[in-house]
């Protein structure tokens, strides 16, 4: 991994391949290594450049400067810059759908293609937005995450029978939650306090231009294929693809399919 240091925080990132730059972002509660079997494939024919979002991974707490996720997509400009890079394609899922569009607002000559994944660009419902509240006052309070409250999160990311079909998938997940403790939880949750009161990119939908792909688990839950087609039919040109028998985390319950279809847009985006 290598590191880039913004208003005194450090961010951790993989630069792996050569060619076109993709500009990767994971989803809330997982990091960088989440991208692993994209990457393995990807970096053959571009250069990937993969961060851990503030507070996740290996990066440090979010700098005080950067207080939501238009902030933080500039942080992400700023790497960009850092790394003399003039062009990019992003790839977000989640989370890294929300700041990927951002960004493409913040430089739309810079971002040639965009993939969002088991996102939404809208505001968070008011139901679901109330929940994840409790939810992340619940983890601050406690400074970790509370058993109950992980099998709660648990079942929000995967598809119904991931159980069965990949269950290790679902138990370094759950690891991954119950190493989070001290001041990486309350960090972790002012991130989520980010994500879920982000602002209504649909004010500036218009202004998505550029090939854009959108691609959701059929059986994505906080994100569901409605969503989906809510961007679609706002995002002019874009193209949507529902992925079988998966949920949240699509890449990682589909990889295979998951990388046939980003190959084949990132082929027709560079040919």
């Amino acid at each position: 991994m290598s590191t880039f240091t913004i208003n005194s925080k450090t961010m951790h990132y993989l630069d792996k391949g050569q060619g076109p730059v993709l500009l990767f972002g994971h989803s809330y509660l997982w990091d960088s290594e989440m991208w692993t079997p994209q990457i393995e494939i990807l970096s053959q024919h571009y250069r990937c450049i993969v961060p851990d979002l503030w507070s996740h991974g290996q990066s440090d707490a979010a700098p005080g400067e950067t207080q939501n996720l238009t902030d933080y997509a500039q942080d992400l400009l700023s790497l960009m810059d850092h790394l003399e890079i003039e062009t990019f394609s992003i790839i977000g899922l989640s989370v890294g759908g929300m700041w990927g569009a951002e960004l493409t607002l913040l430089a739309p000559a810079r971002v040639k293609a965009l993939v969002l994944m088991d996102t939404f660009i809208g505001l968070e419902p008011q139901v679901t937005h109330h929940k994840y509240s409790a939810m992340l006052d619940m983890i601050s309070a406690a400074q970790l995450v509370p058993e109950p409250l992980i099998e709660q999160i648990r079942p929000l990311f995967f598809a119904r029978d991931v159980e069965q079909e990949n269950p290790e998938l679902v138990s370094r997940f759950k690891k991954g939650l119950q190493g989070i403790r001290g001041q990486k939880a309350v960090d972790l949750a002012q991130v989520g306090r980010m994500v879920f009161g982000r602002r209504d990119l649909f004010d500036e939908v218009e202004k998505l231009t550029l090939p854009t792909l959108i691609m959701t688990g059929m059986q994505d839950i906080p994100r569901p294929p409605l969503e989906a087609q809510l961007m679609q039919d706002a995002i002019s040109g874009s193209r949507l693809i529902l992925v079988p028998d998966a949920g949240h985390i699509s890449n990682l319950e589909q990889p295979e399919f998951v990388i046939e279809k980003l190959s084949d847009f990132l082929n027709s985006v560079y040919a």
